[in-house]
């Protein structure tokens, strides 16, 4: 039963960003740790905590909400 721990800045994804992502890393770990099996799918458990930005460090700096979206600008 594998348990991924995605870590993340708090507002930096869309609610339709964090399903995709959650979606494919449940299939990312069916295809290689369930070796494909369709089953192992419900083995899966996927989490995704969001933090303030203000409970991060980027270089020794606590970054503002602008540092982040100049450093990785959305994907949609």
């Amino acid at each position: 039963m594998p348990f991924v721990h995605v870590q993340t800045i708090a507002g930096i994804l869309s609610n339709d960003q964090k399903t995709e992502m959650l979606k494919r890393i449940t299939d990312v770990m069916v295809e290689i740790e369930g070796r494909g099996d369709p089953s192992f799918r419900g083995s899966v458990w996927v989490k995704i905590d969001e933090h303030a930005p203000s409970n991060w460090s980027l270089g020794g700096l606590i970054p503002t909400a602008e540092m982040i979206a100049a450093k990785f600008p959305a994907i949609d």
